[in-house]
């Protein structure tokens, strides 16, 4: 029998106490019957005792402690899944944001993901090409990695965003079960027109999945946003066998956003008051990415976060930096040079590109190139401090070259405009353009047999 309970402890921001409860669960959904006739849903995130705490989805404006029914389910959040949301737009619970409405499905997914046997797992392998030369030749993004965007307030991520989202590819003869899943948390609307409008001119829409939670949504639908879209990219990957990539952006709203709630909940704070729990909050989403041994399907993970101060000691870059494998950074400094997209590949890295990269995967030259480039433009910087200390004159005619390098690296291969899609083969070919105006003394990264093959001078 359905117990109800009609009186509530306290409302406070996005919480409500309600105390004697019992056999209730953590994570349990929870509605709530106004006294009005409207009904509003909620989850469990507390329990001490016989009290316990619940995060309301929507406004709790209009919640009376007096005359508001209560009642639990018995259930996790779930949301139904087909192979219909494919060119869809929802909320952050899922709910039709599009005309298209509700999605119909015999079968509904619990949010919090299914747990995936370590032992199951399968090592990543093969590249997803994404058409920008310094994240494909560089920091090469593995097919079931999770490899994050390190950016700054007011930078270009959101233009990286959808450039990645238009372009993004695999191999031609598995292009056709690939797919998109995209999920904005807190951002504004024209930031939401933006992504809409250019999925639609690139005609990509069709093979992606939104999920948008906007500023003036609810604080709590931010923390159910990432999960509703991981829930759907499990599904697409796991049931229908497609390789799926996930673009999170940005994490550094949900974060604040779980730091809010936390608050509301009197936790004990951490490093700048976010809750103690974010390291494994973060790590329940990211570790949802990967391949299966039993599924063809692949997730692939791209969390996006602004640095607070471009800080990337800051708790939010700090952690995620742990949980995932690697980083691509952005440079206030390269974007200020009008250098489009502004990535600063020196501490830019994928831990996993050496096992996708290569003969049989990209090109066979691609892990030395790689090498090559790093090392020149590292000696670019110490060139660079040098000249400010004696002059530009006044260095030696191979550290002239160098800082020719550095121009020609910048301006030639970094740069590319918005709707540039270079293939890998493309990309390598102009990396060994800029690599060739240094003397083959200096290519000591690069073996003779590569040198002979590929080397311009």
């Amino acid at each position: 029998m359905k117990k109800e309970y009609l009186r509530l402890d306290k409302v406070q921001g996005p919480l409500i106490i309600l105390s004697e409860v019992e056999n209730v669960a953590y994570d349990e959904i929870v509605e709530i019957l106004l006294d009005d006739g409207r009904t509003r849903k909620g989850r469990v995130v507390q329990i001490e005792g016989d009290k316990a705490v619940i995060q309301v989805f929507e406004p709790t404006l209009g919640i009376s402690v007096e005359n508001t029914s209560v009642h639990f389910t018995g259930k996790p959040f779930e949301i139904p899944l087909s192979k219909d949301m494919l060119g869809r737009e929802f909320n952050g619970v899922g709910e039709s944001r599009d005309e298209g409405g509700p999605i119909y499905s015999s079968r509904r997914y619990n949010v919090n993901g299914r747990p995936l046997n370590p032992v199951a797992r399968k090592y990543p392998r093969n590249f997803i090409q994404t058409g920008i030369s310094s994240i494909d030749c560089l920091a090469t993004l593995i097919r079931g990695q999770k490899l994050p965007i390190f950016s700054g307030s007011g930078m270009a991520h959101n233009d990286l965003a959808a450039q990645i989202v238009r372009q993004a590819k695999i191999s031609a003869d598995e292009g056709e079960n690939f797919c998109i899943v995209f999920a904005a948390m807190g951002i504004k609307n024209d930031d939401a027109n933006y992504f809409r409008k250019s999925f639609k001119e690139a005609g990509v829409q069709q093979k992606v999945v939104m999920f948008t939670n906007l500023a003036d949504d609810p604080i709590v639908e931010r923390i159910i946003t990432p999960r509703c879209a991981l829930t759907a990219a499990e599904y697409l990957a796991f049931e229908e066998g497609m390789h799926v990539l996930v673009i999170l952006t940005d994490i550094t709203s949900y974060c604040e956003g779980l730091r809010e709630l936390s608050s509301l909940r009197e936790e004990v704070p951490s490093r700048k008051g976010y809750p103690g729990y974010l390291y494994s909050d973060l790590a329940s989403l990211y570790e949802r990415a990967g391949m299966m041994n039993e599924s063809k399907g692949s997730i692939t993970q791209i969390p996006i976060l602004t640095m607070p101060n471009d800080d990337i000691t800051h708790p939010i870059p700090d952690l995620t930096g742990y949980i995932t494998e690697g980083q691509i950074v952005l440079s206030r400094g390269i974007q200020q040079r009008n250098v489009y997209p502004p990535v600063n590949i020196l501490p830019s890295l994928s831990r996993l590109m050496k096992d996708g990269i290569g003969e049989g995967y990209t090109r066979e030259d691609h892990a030395e190139v790689s090498n090559q480039i790093f090392s020149a433009y590292s000696r670019v910087q110490d060139v660079q401090a040098l000249a400010q200390v004696i002059g530009e004159d006044e260095l030696s005619e191979t550290d002239k070259i160098f800082m020719e390098f550095g121009r020609l690296f910048e301006d030639k291969f970094l740069r590319q405009d918005y709707d540039e899609n270079r293939d890998i083969d493309e990309t390598l070919d102009l990396a060994w353009e800029i690599l060739s105006i240094l003397p083959t003394n200096e290519l000591d990264r690069i073996s003779q047999k590569t040198l002979d093959k590929y080397y311009k001078g």
